[in-house]
């Protein structure tokens, strides 16, 4: 077994070196990329920093010669996500380590990011306390806190890089006892507001022999699904649940970015979708909603998560908008309409209940889809189990018609 580990030879070989003996200890092969650029290693490495300059689109002379921090870091990243891939692919990397601040924490998570989903990932960071996201992303990184820099070797630096190896060691080294059968597996989006409906046409896919994966559509959710679609290891989509194309298009705190809905499109691949939390854009707390939104209707869901409803006008947008996502679709597609309302808070009697913002959401979409797109239309709540069954049954015979 081989274990990558990325590193600024120049400023942490000692650190990085520690860390690679205590791998060699355990009987593990171990790759030094050296993505250092202003200074000559202390430790040797296996993959040099002027060959990750070169993989990123440049030198490592023109690097030092520029002496913008930033843009080095930017070129270093994309260099070592190449080298990583490549040694991925020639079955040299079973696992891939990280140690460093922010310049290489944004360096090594790149290459990390790069591999693909069930790689082992592990980030030692003094970054990793904070908001990790621009690291992590919607990929599967292990991030663990360094407590202090990662400067020089000490009682407690010792502790945290030996810990810090010892379970990359434990990720290489170990297969997993659960045995698996191989199945169709179908990604589904949820939102707490969809909970009802998810939970119901999950178990009765899964009683007809699916495996079915559950994203919450919070902006990386919605990206890791994007993701994982586009590797394969999705074979239908129940996407109940487009929520994060309210954020997108209003400003909310959790957009999938403006490529959410075109991967099951492009592959080809059966897909189900409906209108899940549309009329909802997401917020922190409700100090912390722009001033923009003054006279806007407001549901807080907890001191940390403020709701909006959306208007007519956003949701005639939003029709149109996914109208033109599913129209791409090169594969079996069906868009369900809940005319009962598009959520918990869209049921009647609810905070959110509005009829005719529904319409507009309902109408724009039958306007602008092609016909190639089946429209199904169910006068019940997205949380009504007969609606969560007509979604259920709807993938299903998609998915037999093209296996």
């Amino acid at each position: 077994m081989s274990v990558v580990i990325v590193g600024t030879l120049d400023t942490k070989g000692e650190e990085i070196g520690f860390a690679r003996d205590v791998l060699e200890g355990k009987g593990l092969e171990v790759h030094l990329v050296d993505v250092g650029v202003m200074g000559d290693p202390e430790i040797e490495p296996d993959t040099d920093a002027a060959a990750v300059a070169e993989a990123g689109g440049s030198t490592l002379e023109a690097l030092r010669e520029a002496g913008d921090r930033g843009k080095a870091i930017e070129i270093m990243g994309d260099g070592a996500a190449v080298v990583a891939s490549r040694l991925h692919d020639e079955g040299r990397l079973d696992g891939i380590l990280g140690l460093g601040g922010g310049g290489n924490t944004s360096v090594a998570t790149a290459a990390m990011r790069a591999l693909p989903m069930g790689v082992p990932k592990l980030m030692l960071s003094t970054m990793a306390s904070g908001d990790t996201e621009p690291y992590v992303g919607y990929h599967d990184i292990a991030m663990m806190y360094s407590v202090a820099d990662i400067e020089g070797l000490n009682q407690l630096s010792r502790t945290v890089i030996s810990n810090a190896a010892l379970a990359m060691v434990g990720m290489v080294s170990n297969e997993p006892d659960a045995e698996t059968e191989e199945k169709p597996t179908i990604g589904i989006t949820m939102f707490g507001v969809t909970t009802p409906c998810v939970q119901t046409a999950r178990d009765w896919l899964e009683a007809r022999g699916y495996e079915t994966i559950v994203f919450h559509a919070t902006g990386t959710g919605g990206r890791a699904m994007e993701s994982l679609i586009e590797e394969g290891v999705i074979d239908g989509v129940l996407d109940v649940t487009t929520t994060e194309w309210a954020d997108e298009l209003v400003g909310g705190v959790l957009a999938a970015g403006p490529d959410r809905l075109d991967a099951a499109a492009e592959r080809g691949i059966p897909q189900v979708v409906s209108t899940g939390a549309l009329d909802m854009v997401n917020f922190g707390p409700r100090d912390s909603v722009s001033d923009e939104f003054d006279g806007r209707q407001f549901h807080v869901h907890n001191p940390q998560v403020t709701l909006m409803r959306t208007t007519p006008e956003e949701n005639a947008e939003l029709g149109r908008i996914i109208a033109e996502k599913l129209n791409a679709a090169t594969g079996p597609t069906a868009l369900a309409l809940p005319l009962g309302g598009v959520s918990m808070l869209d049921a009647e009697g609810e905070d959110f209940y509005d009829p005719e913002a529904d319409d507009a959401l309902f109408g724009a979409l039958r306007e602008h889809l092609d016909d190639h797109v089946e429209v199904i239309e169910s006068p019940a709540n997205i949380n009504d189990d007969e609606f969560a069954r007509t979604l259920a049954k709807a993938i299903d015979s998609r998915m037999r018609a093209s296996a």
